[in-house]
């Protein structure tokens, strides 16, 4: 029997799903958290779904056609509705998907590149971006990025860095996908930067601290000075009117 998400505010629940199979992989995990970390601080909000790990699928009554991506982002959702179905339903949502990623493991890398390619596109999903930390030992590539058009998929264009960077640009996320020494990150082409994960977050967060306080105390120090020196003068300009007027009365 179909149970359904209990979603305040909404008429008409949408099904629930039940939890995927998922193979354990620390490493795949390591990748994944760090991606939904980062996209999330970038874009998540009530109405922007930034997931992963649960079932993509046309219908919930279809219990054959779904696939199940790393990380998916759709706009312009009621992303509560969704994560409390467990799932993203396209009949529900009333739209595929803007963005997929897969990343890849020893145990489901071939099928990112070959099986989940065609489902992502049967689905409608607007980009589908696979990378692989090993530089292409589990997908054919370290990493690839396809964009729907006229309901096929066309490849991006990566680029390959003399310093062994490797990246393509997602016109959906207005980001740069990069392979960077084994390691998954974003580049934001307008900032001139790459978006943090919550260690490198943290870190900046600390330093940012650190600067602040030093700053702090530095303007504290120049006001005690500065205070010090306006006291100085005062009792400088004092000692000076006494002596004026002793030096009055003499006369």
């Amino acid at each position: 029997m179909t149970t359904t998400a209990t979603t305040p505010g909404r008429r008409k629940p949408y099904a629930k799903l039940p939890d995927p199979p998922k193979t354990p992989d620390m490493l795949q995990h390591k990748h994944i958290s760090h991606t939904h970390t980062m996209l999330e601080r970038r874009f998540g909000s009530p109405s922007t779904l930034v997931s992963g790990s649960g079932y993509l699928r046309r219908d919930a009554r279809d219990r054959r056609g779904y696939l199940v991506p790393d990380c998916i982002i759709a706009f312009g959702v009621d992303a509560e509705a969704i994560e409390s179905a467990n799932g993203y339903t396209v009949s529900d949502v009333g739209k595929p998907p803007e963005f997929v990623l897969e990343i890849a493991s020893e145990t489901t890398g071939a099928r990112d590149y070959t099986v989940k390619r065609d489902g992502y596109r049967d689905l409608g999903a607007g980009e589908y971006w696979r990378f692989d930390a090993s530089g292409g030992l589990y997908h054919d590539r370290p990493l690839a990025g396809d964009v729907l058009v006229d309901g096929e998929y066309v490849p991006i264009e990566i680029h390959h860095e003399s310093d062994g960077v490797i990246w393509g640009y997602s016109p959906t996320l207005n980001l740069n996908l990069c392979w960077d020494r084994g390691r998954l990150r974003f580049y934001d082409p307008e900032r001139g930067e790459y978006l943090r994960n919550l260690p490198e977050a943290e870190e900046r967060a600390e330093t940012e601290r650190a600067a602040r306080s030093e700053a702090e105390e530095r303007a504290e120090f120049e006001r005690a000075a500065r205070s010090e020196a306006e006291e100085r003068a005062t009792r400088a300009e004092a000692e000076l009117e006494r002596m004026r007027r002793f030096f009055g009365d003499s006369e």
